[in-house]
C-alpha cells in the first residue's frame, strides 16, 4: 500500500500533471479537424485517414495497462517523463512527415507516449495529497484533459488557417516540454515494487490482436469481405485475442483481470460505456469532412461548429451525477442511451441542403446523450466492484473504452467509405481520376477542381450527395446500436442508486477521473 505524504510543493506538482493531461486532451480531438486538410495535401484515402486516427488509439489501448505497471515498478515520475518525451518525439515526427505512412507511424509513437502518461498522471495524485484533498486534485487533473476536448478543434482549426497541417502536431511540442520540465523539477518520485511484473506476451497478444482486427475492418471496403487477406486478418485477430483471454485467466497475477467481468454490474455498465465510445468515436471521424467539404467551412470554422456537442457534454456533466443519485444508474444510463439514439436518428435525416442549424441541433442532443449515458455507466461499473478491485477495474474499463473507440472509427469509417464509393457518380472521368475521386469526399472535390467545367459541377454535387448518404447510414447504425444498448441496459442493469462518491466528479466529460484509484 502506498503511503500518502504531504509535499509542500504538491500544488505546483499538480501543475505538471495538468500540463501533461492538457497536452493529451488537445490531441484527442485536434486531428479530427485536420484530417480533411491532410487528406487533400497528402492524398490520403478514407482508409488511410482511419489509420491516422486508429494507430494512436490501438497502441494507446494495448499499452495502457503495462505502462501503468512500469511506472509502479520503476518510478512514476521517470515513466511520466519518458511518456511525455516519446509523445514529443512522435509529435515532431508527425509535423515533419511528408508521407501518409510516416504520419501513421508518428501517431502510433504518440500512442505509446499517451499510454504512459494517462494512467500515471492520475496514479500520482494519491501519493501527493491527503485523502481529503484527493477529490479536488483529481477533478483538476481530469478537467485539464476535458478542457482539451473543445479547445482541440478550435486551436487546430486556427492553426490550419494560418499554417500547414503539421502545426497540429507541432503545438504538442511546447506543451510536452513544459510538462517534462515541471515533472523534473516539481514531481517527487514514487513507486510500488510490489506491483505485478509486466507481461510482455499478453501485451504482444493485445497489440497484435487489436491491430489485426482493425486492419481487417479498414481494408474490407476496398478489398471485399471475402478477400483472403481480410479473412486471414479476422481469423488471426480471433486467435490472438482468444489466446489473450486464456492466458490472462491462467496466470496468477493477470495484467488484464478477466474475472472482473464476472461482476454483473461491472460487466453490463462496461459494455454500455464501450458502446457509447464506439458511437462517439465514429461520429467524430465522419463529421469534420461533412462540415468542411459539404458545408464549406474552413478548419477553424469546423472546430467552432463542433462546440454544440461539447456544450451538451458539459451540461450533462453538471446534471448526470445528481440524476444517477436520484433515479438510479439503470434509469439514467438507459435514458442517456435513448437520447443518444434519438440524436443519431435525427442526424441520419441530414440532407445536402439541411444547413448547419440542423446539424447543431442534433449535435447538442448527442452531447447530452453521451454525458448522461457514459458518466453514470462508468461510475456504476466501478461502484459494482469491491473497493480493493477498483484499481484493476478502472484499468480494464479504460482499456475497453479505447478498444470501443478504435473499432468505432474502423467499422463506421469503413461503412462510410463503402457507401460513398458505391453512390459516387464518376461518369465522364478517366479511370485513374475516377478511382482517385472514390477515395474520399475531399479527393473527389480535388478531382472536380481539375476536371472539365461540365463534369466538375456534377462530380462535386455527386460527392456531396454520396458523402451525406454515407454519413446518414453511419448515424443510422449508431442510432440502432444506441437503442439496442438502451433496451439491454433497461432490462439487465442492476437497479441501484449510485453513491455520490462512485459517480465521477462533475466537469470530467472525458471520464478519466475513475482512473484515480488505478494504482493505489
Amino acid at each position: 500500500m502506498v503511503t500518502t505524504t504531504l509535499n509542500p510543493r504538491r500544488w505546483w506538482a499538480l501543475g505538471a500533471l495538468v500540463a501533461s493531461m492538457l497536452t493529451l486532451g488537445f490531441d484527442t480531438t485536434i486531428l479530427n479537424v485536420a484530417l480533411p486538410t491532410m487528406a487533400a495535401d497528402l492524398g490520403a484515402t478514407t482508409g488511410q485517414q482511419q489509420w491516422m486516427a486508429d494507430a494512436y488509439v490501438v497502441v494507446f489501448a494495448a499499452l495502457m495497462l503495462p505502462a501503468g505497471l512500469l511506472g509502479d515498478r520503476f518510478g512514476r515520475r521517470l515513466m511520466l517523463i519518458a511518456g511525455l518525451a516519446v509523445f514529443l518525439a512522435g509529435s515532431l515526427a508527425g509535423a515533419l512527415a511528408g508521407d501518409v505512412n510516416w504520419v501513421i507511424a508518428a501517431r502510433a509513437l504518440m500512442g505509446v507516449g499517451a499510454a504512459l502518461v494517462t494512467p500515471l498522471a492520475l496514479s500520482v495524485v494519491p501519493t501527493l495529497f491527503a485523502r481529503d484533498e484527493q477529490p479536488k486534485a483529481t477533478a483538476i487533473v481530469s478537467a485539464a484533459s476535458a478542457l482539451g476536448l473543445p479547445l482541440g478543434p478550435i486551436i487546430g482549426g486556427w492553426l490550419l488557417n494560418h499554417f500547414w497541417w503539421g502545426s497540429v502536431f507541432l503545438v504538442n511540442v511546447p506543451m510536452a516540454a513544459i510538462g517534462i520540465a515541471a515533472c523534473v523539477f516539481l514531481l517527487p518520485e514514487t513507486r510500488d515494487p510490489a506491483s505485478p511484473e509486466v507481461d510482455t506476451v499478453s501485451t504482444a497478444l493485445t497489440a497484435t490482436g487489436l491491430g489485426a482486427l482493425v486492419y481487417a475492418i479498414i481494408e474490407a471496403p476496398t478489398r471485399g469481405w471475402g478477400d483472403p487477406l481480410v479473412l486471414g486478418m479476422l481469423a488471426a485477430a480471433v486467435v490472438l485475442l482468444a489466446a489473450l483471454v486464456v492466458r490472462e485467466r491462467r496466470v496468477e497475477r493477470p495484467m488484464l483481470d478477466m474475472t472482473l467481468l464476472a461482476h454483473r454490474g461491472f460487466l453490463l455498465n462496461t459494455i454500455a460505456a464501450t458502446l457509447v465510445m464506439f458511437v462517439l468515436s465514429g461520429l467524430l471521424f465522419v463529421l469534420p469532412p461533412y462540415l468542411q467539404a459539404v458545408l464549406g467551412s474552413d478548419a477553424f470554422g469546423t472546430g467552432v461548429r463542433l462546440l454544440p456537442m461539447m456544450g451538451g457534454i458539459l451540461v450533462a456533466s453538471r446534471t448526470a451525477p445528481q440524476a444517477a443519485v436520484r433515479f438510479g444508474g439503470r434509469a439514467t444510463v438507459s435514458a442517456g442511451l435513448v437520447v443518444l439514439a434519438f440524436a443519431a436518428f435525427l442526424g441520419s435525416r441530414t440532407t445536402v441542403d439541411s444547413g448547419y442549424g440542423y446539424t447543431a441541433l442534433w449535435l447538442s442532443i448527442t452531447g447530452l446523450g453521451f454525458g448522461f449515458s457514459l458518466m453514470p455507466a462508468m461510475g456504476n461499473a466501478l461502484g459494482a466492484l469491491p473497493r480493493d478491485r477498483a484499481g484493476s477495474g478502472s484499468g480494464l474499463l479504460m482499456t475497453l473504452r479505447q478498444v470501443g473507440g478504435a473499432i468505432g472509427i474502423a467499422l463506421l469509417g469503413s461503412l462510410l467509405a463503402g457507401a460513398f464509393r458505391d453512390r459516387l457518380d464518376v461518369t465522364g472521368l478517366p479511370a485513374e481520376a475516377a478511382d482517385t475521386a472514390g477515395d474520399s469526399v475531399v479527393a473527389a472535390h480535388l478531382v472536380a477542381e481539375k476536371a472539365h467545367p461540365d463534369v466538375a459541377a456534377h462530380l462535386a454535387a455527386s460527392a456531396n450527395s454520396a458523402y451525406v448518404h454515407g454519413m446518414g447510414l453511419v448515424l443510422l447504425v449508431c442510432g440502432v446500436a444506441a437503442l439496442v444498448s438502451a433496451l439491454l441496459a433497461a432490462a439487465f442493469l442492476p437497479n441501484t442508486r449510485a453513491d455520490r462518491a462512485a459517480v465521477p466528479a462533475e466537469g470530467t466529460p472525458d471520464m478519466v477521473a475513475p482512473a484515480a484509484d488505478a494504482r493505489q
